[in-house]
C-alpha cells in the first residue's frame, strides 16, 4: 500500500488481509484445531501459522469476503472472532473495533481520500508505511494471548460475527452469510455472565484506525 493512493477500498483490503491472518493465528493459539494441521508461514515479516485444511481455509476466506462486503458499505462497528464451547456457549471474543474507518459511497470507493487543511484546502492522504509494522505488533500480541487467557474447554468451535452501526441495515440476502442474533445475557444490561477484558493493541496508521481486545467469559471457569 506504500505506493498506492489511500482509498477506502485499499484500506479495507489491507484490513481483511490482516483479519485472515489473525483468524488463523487465533485458531492455532487457542487449539481449536490440532496444531499439526497448521503450516508455518510468514506475513508482515513475522512468523505465523496457517491451517492447511482446504475446508477450513475456504470457510475463513468466505467469512472474510462477507466482512469485506459490509465494510465497504460502511455499516460495521466491530468484527468478532468468537470461540464457543461444545454446548454453544461463548467463552472468548476477539474484538476488532473498526468504527473509525472512513466511509464513502460505492462510486467513491476507489477515489483517493482527502482531508481539509487548516486553510481549508483539500490535501491528499498519503499512505502510511508503518501499517505492516503495526499489524505485525498486533499479531505478536495475539500469538502470545495464551499467557493471559485460561485454557479453553475441550471441543470448542468458532465463528466470525459483525456488529452493525446503529444506522446500519441488516445484510439480508440469499444465500444469507449473516444470521441476526438476539442479545444474550452476557451482552445485556444485567451482565449476568461476568467478563474479563484483555487489551491487545490499538492500530493507528493514517486512516487505518482500529482497536483490538479480548473478552473472556466466566464460562471458561
Amino acid at each position: 500500500m506504500a505506493n498506492e493512493a489511500t482509498t477506502l477500498r485499499n484500506i479495507v483490503a489491507a484490513f481483511t488481509d490482516f483479519l485472515t491472518v489473525a483468524i488463523h493465528t487465533i485458531l492455532y493459539e487457542r487449539a481449536i484445531y490440532p496444531q499439526t494441521s497448521f503450516l508455518s508461514a510468514r506475513k508482515y515479516n513475522f512468523a505465523v501459522r496457517q491451517n492447511r485444511h482446504p475446508k477450513v481455509c475456504g470457510w475463513i476466506n468466505d467469512a472474510v469476503s462477507a466482512v469485506e462486503t459490509e465494510l465497504l458499505k460502511g455499516t460495521v462497528e466491530r468484527v468478532a472472532i468468537v470461540i464457543f464451547t461444545k454446548d454453544n456457549q461463548p467463552v472468548e471474543r476477539f474484538m476488532l473495533d473498526v468504527s473509525r474507518f472512513p466511509t464513502a459511497t460505492i462510486a467513491d470507493l476507489d477515489t483517493p481520500l482527502e482531508r481539509k487543511s487548516a486553510e481549508g484546502d483539500k490535501v491528499p492522504i498519503l499512505p502510511k508505511v508503518d501499517m505492516e509494522e503495526q499489524f505485525r505488533a498486533t499479531l505478536s500480541r495475539l500469538a502470545n494471548c495464551g499467557s493471559t487467557l485460561r485454557p479453553p474447554p475441550e471441543g470448542c468451535t468458532f465463528t466470525v460475527a459483525i456488529e452493525l452501526k446503529s444506522v446500519g441495515q441488516a445484510p439480508v440476502a440469499h444465500p444469507q452469510p449473516w444470521m441476526p442474533v438476539e442479545a444474550t445475557e452476557q451482552d445485556g444490561a444485567d451482565d449476568k455472565v461476568q467478563k474479563r477484558t484483555v487489551p491487545v493493541r490499538a492500530v493507528s496508521a493514517g486512516e487505518m484506525m482500529l482497536e483490538c481486545w479480548i473478552e473472556e467469559s466466566a464460562v471458561a471457569d
